[in-house]
């Protein structure tokens, strides 16, 4: 086996097969990924795993904006997390911070309880952390098995200092894993590759496809201003094929 982890951020069915066809070893299914990313459907996740052979992470992130939640908030977390235990997601991917910045360690316990048997990633809530190395002793503790983070930065390039610090702590203290996130592609893996010890990549690897809709009624914004009602998102197979190359290659 590899000690090499390429997991492929998807929100549809068809982006999972091209995931899995350009070799990706893990996906994070999630919905609205043009907007960071929401918790999908039991529908969209079960669709998903009747096709698609390899794990499958849940996010599970009840609206856009920041990771401090109201009760209500944490309640439906706490309920996805066990319908999709139930339902055989192999991992959730959460996060939740207090309103200083810190890890709200409480809610996380409850959370990785209900995550029993599971997999957790704490994902880029880490990156709006306060104090994002005590945080990582934290997740350590908690039993998190990966992080997900860019080095709090817009894209893990610029980011790099402080991952290759968590690079690391994770060799030193046997903590999670360290998952290089944003703005990941090929060559940014190349670059990673010849300057880091990370061994765990996410990327979306993202193209455009033009809407099949021939009648078009522009003006009328469905939901962020400015975005286009016509341009679907999709991952390219391709792409992910040559960031699975790359990584044979160290293997």
């Amino acid at each position: 086996m590899s000690v090499y982890l390429l997991e492929c951020c998807v929100d549809s069915v068809e982006s999972a097969l091209a995931a899995a066809e350009g070799g990706a070893d893990r996906l994070e299914l999630c919905s609205g990924l043009v907007i960071g990313g929401l918790s999908p459907s039991i529908a969209l996740f079960e669709e998903i795993r009747e096709r698609v052979q390899i794990p499958v992470h849940v996010l599970l992130r009840p609206r856009f904006g920041d990771f401090c939640y109201t009760d209500h908030e944490f309640a439906v977390m706490l309920r996805e997390t066990k319908l999709f235990r139930e339902a055989g997601a192999r991992g959730v991917v959460i996060g939740c911070l207090k309103r200083d910045g810190s890890l709200d360690i409480e809610r996380m316990k409850e959370l990785m309880a209900a995550a029993e048997g599971m997999k957790v990633t704490l994902h880029r809530a880490f990156d709006v952390c306060a104090d994002p190395r005590k945080a990582y002793r934290q997740a350590k503790e908690l039993g998190v098995d990966t992080i997900l983070t860019s080095g709090q930065e817009e894209n893990c390039l610029r980011g790099l200092p402080l991952l290759k610090e968590l690079a690391e702590l994770q060799k030193q203290t046997g903590g999670p894993r360290v998952m290089a996130g944003a703005g990941v592609t090929p060559e940014v893996i190349r670059q990673f590759l010849a300057h880091t010890e990370i061994t765990d990549f996410h990327l979306s690897a993202k193209k455009t496809l033009d809407s099949e809709m021939q009648y078009r009624r522009d003006g009328v914004p469905m939901g962020i201003p400015g975005m286009d009602e016509y341009s679907i998102f999709r991952t390219d197979a391709q792409v992910v094929a040559k960031a699975r190359s790359l990584l044979q290659g160290m293997s």
